[in-house]
């Protein structure tokens, strides 16, 4: 089994990956986020921060543990707002939300509580399906993204204890 360190630093690249090809996906290709993209970005982004630090501190198992405990809420969390993205997405098209104002737009007019209730209760922008890999949308791989996060989680919140030393 690979180290604390070494797990980290991995999970923490795969983040990096996904943020990769999501901002070549806006920036290169056009493709806007809509509000449930943008909160699965900060769940990925929370989590390779997490994966950051734990990898340059390298703390011992308390540490490891702890550090494991935070990135999976964050894979857990950002998995939930995946999985409510791929619902909107299989809704029939007389059940789909209608669209709403923009997050930036809400962010400036709206509390906080309520622009987080506004953006996973959905809009219609959030549930067309503009771009898919392998006939999975772009919420199905971030949804494999926390999976994997997820299982690196629990790798390190139930990883053997090293022996104490006498």
């Amino acid at each position: 089994m690979p180290s604390p360190r070494l797990l980290n630093l991995l999970a923490f690249l795969a983040c990096m990956v996904a943020i990769g090809g999501a901002l070549f996906l806006q920036h290169v290709e056009g493709l806007e986020p809509c509000p449930l993209c943008i909160f699965q970005r900060v769940g990925v982004i929370a989590a390779a921060l997490i994966l950051l630090v734990a990898m340059l501190h390298g703390p011992k198992a308390l540490g490891v543990r702890i550090y494991g405990a935070l990135t999976g809420l964050a894979a857990v969390a950002g998995g939930a707002v995946s999985i409510r993205h791929i619902w909107l997405q299989h809704l029939p098209a007389d059940q789909v939300p209608a669209c709403g104002p923009g997050l930036n737009y809400m962010l400036d007019v709206f509390p906080l509580k309520d622009v987080l209730a506004q953006v996973l209760a959905g809009s219609g922008e959030c549930a067309e399906v503009h771009w898919s890999l392998l006939g999975v949308s772009l919420p199905g791989w971030s949804l494999l993204v926390f999976v994997g996060l997820l299982v690196v989680a629990l790798v390190q919140l139930f990883r053997p204890l090293p022996p104490r030393a006498a």
